[in-house]
Order: C-alpha cells, then structure tokens, then sequence
C-alpha cells in the first residue's frame, strides 16, 4: 500500500473515542487522527445526557460494587479499583481545564453529594458493614454513615424528610461526588480536538472493514450526500457502544471468535421541576431487586443538563433486539456467528430468569413505575414525571476456556496482537472511567508514548499515572484538593502552591 489517509482512526463519536484521541494528541501531536461518527453530531448515542445516570461512578454510593460475602463480611475491592480510576478522569479533565482545552467546569460536571440509601434491619446492618469496611480506606475516609433521622432528613429531604418511615433506614454519603454530563464532555473534546487538526467526519456510516499491508481500509457511507469512499488507517480504534460488536465481526480478526452481545434497554422517569431537583441535590442509590442486571439498581438522581437541573429515576431496564437507540431490530439476530452461537445459547439458557425479567420491565405500565418512584418519595404527581428512553446497552457475552459462554457486566479492552486495532466492549462503570479504559489502549498498542517525554508529559497530564492512590496518601491529598477545586466540586477552598507546583 503506497500510504495511509491517516495515522489513527476512530470509530464512533462518544466519550472513549474523543477522551482516546485527546490522550493521543497530548502525548504525540505529530500523529493525524480521524474520527468517523454516523450521527449528526458527537455523543448521540449512550454518551448523551439522558441516555445514562450522570453519575461519576467512584463506587461512593453503587452498592452492586460491594457484595456481601456469605460471612456477613463485605468486599470492597472493585469498588476500590473504580474509585481509583475514576480520579484519572478527574485529573485529566482538570489538566485540561488549566489548560484551556476544556471550558469552565459547570460546563460539563456538577457537585452531587452520592449516597447509599437502605430500608430494612438486614439492609441496614450490610450498609453499616459496608461502611465499616470502606471508611478506613483513604479513597474512601471521607465517607459519612448515619442512621438517625434528624440527619437523614437533612440529607434526603425528598425522602426521609417526606416519608413515613416504618422500619430502620440508614444511609452514606461523600459530599464530592459528582454529576457529569458526558453528552457536554463529548462534544467539548470534540471541538477542541477539531481546533488542533483531528479531522472529525459526522454522518458517516461505516459499510466494511478490511486488513490491508500495515493497517486498515475502512470503507464509509455518507448518510447526507450518499458519496461513497474509504480511509486507510495505521491503527483502528472502534468505539461505537452497542455497534461495537458488529463492526468488530466485519474486521474478521481471531480474537472476536466466540464473543456476543445481550442488549439491553432502558427508561427513566424525569422530571424538570428545578426547584424540586435543587432540594433534593443528591444521587441516591439503594439496592437493585433480586434476579435484576447492575444496570437496574434504583436510583434519584439530580442532574444538570443544558444549564438546567432536573430530577431522574430508574433506570428501568428492558429486553430490546437493537444493539443502539437508532440500531435496527435484527441487530441480535445479524450477530450470530457459528464460532458465538454456543456461548449465546448457554448466556440464553442460563439466564432466563434475568431476560423474563427485562421482558416483564419492558411490558411495565407507568403507573407502575410511578409505584416504585414512591419508594422514594411520598405521593409523586404523575403529571410531573414523564418517561423518557436511555441509552441501549450491550453487555458481553464472553466465550470460556470450555468454549460455553459467560455474561459479563463490565467494560473490556480488546485488542489485536499485532497492535493495530482495538476496541472497547460492554457499559459498565463505562464513562466516568474512560480515561483509564483509554490509557490501557495506549499502554498496549501504543507502548512508546508511556516512555520517555511522552511519559513525562502524562504524568503531568495525570499525576497520579503509574502510582496507588491508595497507597500513597499524601499524593491522594494534593490531587483530590487539586482536582476538587479545580472541577468546582469543593466548596471554595483557594488553591495551595504544593497543588500548583503538582500540575506546573
């Protein structure tokens, strides 16, 4: 092949892909980047604002991020290594700021304090372990445990201030935890990297995918002017959510042979009563029903979209055929492969009782998700809360040693062995970690930009690279105050030199 149209291409227009080519045009400007989106604009699919909670998932207040163990004891482990990653993303966003890459921070992240709610002795009892378990690990010191009412009512005026309360309540709370509007993150990323030269092509559907000597053809649709043509690439990055299994399938690569997708879908009930969402300014979440996927743990959320506040809660989730809210109902079906359909099969069987549920979530009038918003909060006014439709979902089904399938429902890294391609399946922690997601595709695909100044230049990108926060406690300090304050998710606390010196 006589060239390459580009050095790095991208595929899909939400938060991985912009959060990859930002990582990449800060560590090695020299490098083109083109990004290929089908929508009319960045971030219309699961990265959008009500596609998703909003939350900085940092395990503060995800109780499916620490199980009970049959002891009565609680592991905390994911919850430690989501909250770690997290802070990169704060870090990076925060260099960005200084930077004046990324605009005022009210742009795209608000403080909401995150907190667990529970209802129950037994519930009780676990949030209480948990915190005990949680509460000395310096991610998590700042963490707050209360079961009193006087401070739940102040702390959930929506709920406990409103409610009757007829058996034991308990809740935490980490008064930092934030709102991010990932749809805003998106598009800003974007237009800052169109400023520095990353080509971004909207309305471009991809049609086929082939290996070629050294890199990839990628042959692309114009969905406006019906043009047809291709790019030739270096390396590929696919990062289009749902779509991503299936564009995975057209590349023919071997590490794609076995995998599959269980898509999901979703609801919320919104509400754009301001004064209702400022009051209640929190994320509350409680315990998801048994036999009901992580995706589907209740919570009230306050959100900030469009300069707005509103208020949410669900997610309700769903059985759907499509792999994106504007995918087609064979999405599924065009998925099997013989090399997938065994473990397709075993996920279909064994998790029955999971897909009668989403069908049974699916056919739920709203009246009966209105039923369930009352567990929350007392008497809400129908004519309030409207349904809107979330983001689709597919979650992993991945092939065993054996060769039968397994349900997976977190993100994965896929890549090739000859390091010209990867890409990013499943949803969750999903956004709020997609600097570190992003970091592990150039730590393997791109091992020369983690050494030398290219390194030096991460590290003070995100000081904390290479490093435990939570071994490091003195580090963990200067970078949350850092971060905290630069995001505006402290309350006004000026600026010290140790944290300048940090980031200069």
């Amino acid at each position: 092949m006589a060239g390459f149209d580009t050095d790095i291409l991208l595929i899909g227009g939400g938060v991985m892909s912009v959060t990859l080519a930002s990582l990449i045009q800060q560590l090695d400007s020299s490098r083109s980047i083109t990004l290929v989106e089908q929508g009319q604009q960045l971030a219309g699919e699961s990265s959008d604002a009500w596609n998703n909670a909003g939350t900085g998932h940092a395990g503060y207040c995800e109780l499916n991020y620490t199980p009970a163990n049959p002891d009565g004891s609680v592991s905390v482990e994911r919850a430690l290594a989501i909250n770690e990653r997290f802070e990169l993303s704060l870090q990076y966003w925060s260099s960005l700021v200084e930077k004046g890459l990324l605009p005022a921070p009210a742009n795209f992240i608000r403080r909401v304090p995150h907190l667990s709610w529970v209802e129950g002795a037994r519930a009780c009892e676990f949030l209480k372990t948990r915190h005990r378990a949680l509460e000395g690990q310096p991610l998590f010191q700042e963490m707050e445990f209360s079961d009193q009412p006087d401070t739940l009512a102040r702390w959930l005026p929506l709920i406990h201030g409103t409610r009757q309360a007829f058996e034991p309540v308990a809740a935490t709370r980490v008064a930092h935890g934030s709102d991010v509007n990932f749809g805003a993150l998106t598009r800003l990323l974007g237009r800052s990297l169109a400023q520095h030269a990353c080509d971004i092509q909207l309305q471009c559907q991809v049609t086929d995918i082939k290996r070629e000597a050294g890199g990839w053809r990628v042959s692309l649709h114009h969905l406006g002017s019906g043009e047809k043509r291709s790019i030739t690439s270096r390396f590929l990055f696919i990062g289009a959510g749902g779509a991503a299994l299936s564009l995975l399938q057209k590349t023919g690569i071997p590490e794609i042979r076995g995998y599959g997708g269980f898509p999901v879908s979703g609801l919320w009930l919104a509400c754009d009563n301001e004064d209702m969402a400022l009051s209640h300014n929190a994320k509350v979440y409680s315990q998801a029903p048994v036999g009901a996927p992580p995706m589907s743990v209740p919570h009230l959320d306050t959100r900030f979209i469009n300069g707005k506040a509103a208020l949410l809660f669900g997610p309700f989730a769903g059985f759907t055929t499509r792999f994106l809210k504007s995918g087609d109902r064979s999405d599924l079906i065009r998925s099997v492969r013989s090399h997938n359909l065994r473990p397709l099969i075993d996920v279909g069987v064994h998790n029955w009782p999971l897909t009668r549920y989403l069908i049974k979530e699916a056919l739920s009038p709203k009246s009966a998700r209105l039923g369930e918003l009352a567990r929350f909060m007392e008497d809400p006014d129908p004519a309030q809360w409207q349904l809107v439709r979330a983001g689709q979902r597919v979650q992993v089904i991945k092939p065993t040693a054996s060769g039968r399938g397994s349900l997976e429902f977190g993100t994965e890294v896929l890549s090739t062995e000859d390091r010209s391609l990867a890409a990013l399946l499943g949803a969750s922690p999903g956004a709020s970690t997609c600097v570190s997601a992003m970091l592990e595709v150039i730590e393997r695909c791109f091992p020369e930009l983690i050494q030398g100044q290219p390194l030096q230049t991460l590290q003070s990108l995100i000081p904390s690279y290479g490093q435990s926060l939570q071994a490091n406690r003195q580090l963990l300090a200067d970078v949350r105050r850092y971060t905290l304050n630069t995001l505006g998710l402290n309350t006004g606390a000026e600026q010290t030199q140790t944290e300048r010196s940090l980031y200069a």
